[in-house]
């Protein structure tokens, strides 16, 4: 592997949703540490899954991980991260100010901007040079998905700026007191980012035409603040020999080599290696230590066919949605796991049945109008735009209390405006005009991958809650956007999967969250179920083999109601192709 060469002291590895980037890092953790080097492994994903992969619970804190010597793990826990923080600035002002006042600087630092500048806090101190980390010869970053990658390596530089400048006035002053001693870390963790010498950074990605785009994408946006030394892997490739004999494996492979093929010209050049897929689940010390390694699958007729699983289909479940003739759905789980295109079949199936529906995204890495490729009678689609929508917000906020200053108190206003705290308002107001839609139509949403999805439900909470303190005690009837996710009438969450280990558990560990925020998944998703399909090659009869487990969890233990979702033959993007996908057709089954 030709990015495991020569390492330097800091490795990230950043990418789409579920294309592999923890087991990645996890495995070249392992390779480091085999060869007597001291690792340390750290996860920046608000959805981290590392403990799982391990099978060790880390969390907030450096964990040896006793199978394998040399080896160390970080979860940076935003929640903890942000808890921490509001202590540090709370703690001293508490018994010294009145109540009151303490209660309204705890609920500034209640929202989502608080526990991205937490996290980001830590990230940094893991970058310059500590007692925490001195011990270590390398540190291995499994990051967020992409979108939250660019924010998080953005940060430094932004808060550098505009803690140069001044603090601002409103938006930010609660989360922003904590960090005005850290101007010299933000600017030794800018430079270390920056030093090729220092720090590598890996793009993974699939063979996939959107997957490709996304990543070259990230490979333009880190190169643009000074990340330009950078590496390629390719993962989960489908090797030749599969292809043959087996319709669904050679569509495929055709399709991934296609992508292949119109690869970017911006990634062509980079240093690449592939990485073949593996029969077997990536968890667990042996599997880890296999994923550099060529399997050996056998021949087909070695391995008994799978029957597909007997389950309801999605059908089902869009004919109780559609019962109610309008609302909210929401489809959220781990990235990679298809969220966008079920949440474009589910919104199609509606609209081709004469409802009006309003399909859209808050995902930054989201691709709608490429899977619907078309239009149809009563179906709107939309993107919430972070940057369109900060400027929408940032002029309206000029237009009503920037008339009203004079040019000081403007141009001080205009400064807070360009902190980066103004994008969680920006964002949350435009889901709540979307919200408010789903009282007269459908609105189906395809969110962001966890851990965005959890933030952005973070800040919704917090104006829930500042909302209900004003006006709980006047008598005044409200209904508030958290209020409408917490009441099963008005709105269906779907927990969208697939059937593997790691993913379920990411699963049901985001069900429990929203069980403790009040919202109750309404149903589950099995995606892309290789069982389902019933494959002829050899390596995904094995796979499939290793779905059924999962398949039977979900059923027994985790959903009051799921449908499974075969991988399919073609892909699922246009009109047509989405309604086949709902209603199961045998013809674009790989059957």
């Amino acid at each position: 592997m030709q990015f495991l060469e020569a390492l330097p002291r800091f490795v990230f590895f950043t990418g789409k949703g579920g294309v592999g980037k923890t087991s990645i890092a996890c495995a070249t953790a392992i390779d480091l540490a085999a060869r007597g080097r001291r690792v340390l492994l750290v996860s920046t994903d608000p959805a981290s899954n590392v403990g799982q992969v391990f099978g060790v619970e880390i969390g907030n804190r450096i964990t040896p991980i006793p199978a394998v010597p040399n080896l160390s793990a970080l979860e940076i826990d935003p929640q903890a991260a942000a808890q921490a923080y509001r202590d540090r600035i709370v703690g001293p002002v508490r018994g010294l100010l009145p109540d009151s006042v303490v209660k309204g600087i705890e609920e500034q630092l209640s929202g989502a901007c608080t526990t991205e500048i937490a996290a980001f806090d830590e990230f940094t101190g893991l970058l310059v040079d500590s007692s925490l980390t001195h011990d270590y010869q390398h540190i291995v970053f499994d990051t967020a998905p992409t979108g939250h990658t660019i924010r998080l390596l953005q940060l430094p530089g932004a808060w550098s700026g505009f803690l140069e400048a001044g603090k601002g006035d409103a938006s930010c002053l609660g989360p922003l007191a904590g960090l005005e001693k850290q101007r010299s870390q933000y600017k030794a963790a800018v430079d270390a980012l920056a030093d090729g010498a220092r720090t590598r950074l890996v793009l993974v990605t699939r063979a996939q035409k959107a997957t490709l785009r996304e990543v070259a994408r990230t490979h333009d946006e880190l190169a643009a603040i000074g990340i330009d030394r950078q590496f390629l892997v390719i993962n989960g490739l489908l090797p030749a020999g599969e292809a043959e004999g087996d319709p669904l494996a050679a569509a495929i492979f055709a399709r991934e080599q296609a992508a292949l093929a119109a690869m970017p010209a911006g990634l062509a050049g980079l240093p690449t290696d592939r990485i073949a897929l593996k029969p077997f689940n990536l968890v667990g010390l042996d599997a880890l230590r296999q994923l550099f390694v060529a399997a050996n699958v056998g021949r087909a007729d070695d391995e008994a066919p799978v029957t597909p699983p007997a389950a309801p289909d999605i059908a089902g479940l869009v004919d109780g949605i559609a019962a109610d003739g309008h609302g909210l759905v929401m489809l959220m789980g781990k990235g990679g796991v298809g969220k966008t295109t079920l949440a474009a079949a589910v919104a199609v199936e509606l609209a081709r049945r004469g409802l009006p529906v309003h399909l859209t995204t808050s995902d930054p890495a989201a691709h709608l109008a490429e899977t619907l490729e078309g239009s149809l009678d009563q179906l709107t689609v939309s993107r919430i735009d972070p940057a369109a929508e900060t400027e929408r917000y940032r002029q309206h906020v000029l237009d009503t209390q920037g008339a009203k200053l004079d040019a000081q108190g403007r141009a001080l206003l205009e400064e807070d405006l360009r902190s980066p705290c103004t994008e969680e308002i920006a964002v949350f107001q435009a889901f709540s005009r979307i919200i408010r839609e789903a009282g007269r139509k459908f609105v189906v949403m395809d969110t962001a991958p966890t851990g965005h999805t959890l933030l952005l439900l973070d800040a919704t909470g917090a104006y829930h809650r500042e909302i209900v303190r004003q006006m709980g005690s006047g008598g005044t009837h409200f209904t508030t956007p958290m209020m409408q996710l917490q009441d099963p009438k008005r709105t269906k969450v779907l927990i969208v999967t697939l059937a593997e280990t790691t993913p379920v558990l990411e699963a049901a560990n985001l069900q429990a969250d929203l069980r403790r925020a009040g919202i109750e998944p309404w149903a589950w998703v099995i995606n892309n179920s290789v069982a389902a399909a019933g494959p002829r090659s050899a390596l995904l009869r094995r796979r499939a083999r290793n779905e059924l487990a999962e398949i039977e969890n979900v059923a027994a233990r985790h959903a009051s109601r799921y449908a499974l979702v075969p991988l399919l033959r073609d892909e699922p993007v246009g009109v047509e192709r989405l309604c086949q996908m709902v209603r199961r057709t045998q013809a674009n089954q790989g059957a």
